[in-house]
C-alpha cells in the first residue's frame, strides 16, 4: 500500500493556547519590570509580546492560505503560510532580538541594579509554568506517534511552520528563563548589576539564533520544496503501474502549502494509444494519484520518450543522470 501523508495536526489550538499563555507572561513581565528596574526582565517581556504577534500572524497566515484559487492564484494561496511564516523569523530577529540586545547594551552603560529581587523569581516561575505548558502541548501534538529520536528530523522535514514554530519559540523563552534566572541570582549574589545587562545580551543572542533558524526552514518552503521522498517514489510507482504507460520517466513534485502538492510527469504511453486514449489515462491517473494522496492539488502530464526525457535531464542537469525517474528532488535527492 502506498505511504499517505502524516494527518493534519491541530495547529490552530496550539496556537490559541500559545497566544493565551503569551500574553499572560508578557504583562507579568511588564509589570515586574517596572517594578524591579530588571533589564533581563524587560527583555523577556518584549520576547513574549513578540511571540503573542506572532502567533496571531501565523493564524492570519493560515486563513489566507485557504482562500480558493482564482485566475490571479491559478494554484491558489497555500504558500501565504510560508511568506508569514517568514515574517515571524523577521520580526524575533528585528524586534525580540533588537531589542534585548540594545537593553542589555543600555544597562552595561548605565548598570543599576535589580529592586524587589523576589518579584523576579516570582515572575520567572510563573512564566516558566506557562511557556512550559504551551511548549509541551506544542510538542506532544507535533510527536504525534512519532519516536522522540525522530522529533529533530520531522522539524528539518515538516512543510507544515505553524506546526513546529511554537515548539522554537517557546524552546527560546525556556532558555531565556534560565539565562534570566541565571542572570538576576548572579547579580544580586555578587552584587553586579552588569551580570543583569549581559543576561539580556544573552537573551538577545538566543533570540538572534532562534530567528537564523527559522528562517532557514522557511525559507526552503517559500522557495518551494519537494514532497517526501517516499511520497515521490509512491506517485511515480502508480504511474508505473497503469496499464497503457510504457515508462513513466521522472517526476517533480513541489508544495504549494502545507497539505497542497503539485506534480508534474513525465511519461511514455504507449505506441498504440491515440488522444481521445491517452486523455483518458491521464484523467483516470490523476484520479488515482490524488485518490492515493488527497494533498495532490494538481497534476501535470508530459508526454515524452524516455530518449526525449533523458536529452532534456542531460541539458539541464548535465549527463551524470541518466536513468528515467532520476529527476532530482528539491532536496538534492533523487526519486529512486
Amino acid at each position: 500500500m502506498a505511504p499517505r501523508l502524516i494527518a493534519p495536526l491541530s495547529s490552530r489550538k496550539v496556537l490559541y493556547a500559545s497566544i493565551a499563555g503569551n500574553l499572560a507572561v508578557a504583562a507579568t513581565k511588564f509589570g515586574a519590570a517596572a517594578w524591579t528596574g530588571s533589564s533581563v526582565m524587560l527583555s523577556e517581556a518584549v520576547h513574549s509580546t513578540v511571540d503573542t504577534g506572532n502567533s496571531i500572524l501565523i493564524l492570519y497566515g493560515m486563513h489566507r492560505a485557504k482562500r480558493r484559487p482564482n485566475r490571479e492564484h491559478p494554484l491558489g494561496y497555500g504558500r501565504e503560510i510560508y511568506f508569514w511564516s517568514f515574517v515571524v523569523a523577521v520580526l524575533v530577529f528585528s524586534l525580540g532580538a533588537g531589542v534585548a540586545l540594545y537593553e542589555g547594551i543600555a544597562h552595561v552603560l548605565h548598570p543599576q541594579p535589580i529592586q524587589n529581587v523576589m518579584v523576579n523569581y516570582i515572575v520567572i516561575g510563573m512564566s516558566a509554568l506557562f511557556d512550559g505548558t504551551t511548549w509541551w502541548i506544542a510538542l506532544s501534538n507535533f510527536k504525534g506517534r512519532r519516536a522522540w529520536s525522530a522529533i529533530i528530523g520531522a522539524i528539518h522535514d515538516s512543510k507544515d511552520p505553524p506546526s513546529f514554530m511554537v515548539i522554537f519559540e517557546d524552546s527560546a523563552s525556556l532558555i531565556g528563563l534560565a539565562i534570566a534566572f541565571a542572570g538576576t541570582i548572579l547579580a544580586v549574589l555578587f552584587d553586579q548589576p552588569m551580570i543583569d545587562a549581559v543576561a539580556s545580551l544573552l537573551i538577545g543572542l538566543l533570540l538572534a539564533v532562534t530567528a537564523t533558524l527559522l528562517a532557514r526552514e522557511t525559507k526552503d518552503l517559500l522557495m518551494g520544496e519537494a514532497a517526501d521522498p517516499g511520497i515521490v517514489a509512491a506517485l511515480l510507482g502508480l504511474a508505473r503501474e497503469m496499464d497503457g504507460i510504457a515508462h513513466a520517466n521522472g517526476i517533480v513534485t513541489v508544495h504549494m502549502g502545507p497539505r497542497q502538492i503539485v506534480v508534474a510527469l513525465s511519461l511514455e504511453f504507449a505506441d498504440e494509444l491515440k488522444t481521445p486514449e491517452i486523455e483518458a489515462k491521464v484523467i483516470e491517473l490523476e484520479r488515482r494519484l490524488r485518490l492515493a494522496f488527497p494533498d495532490v492539488i494538481a497534476v501535470f502530464v508530459r508526454p515524452q520518450s524516455v530518449e526525449g526525457y533523458t536529452m532534456m535531464i542531460d541539458s539541464r542537469f548535465g549527463p551524470k543522470i541518466k536513468k528515467p525517474g532520476d529527476l532530482p528532488a528539491a532536496n538534492g535527492k533523487t526519486t529512486e
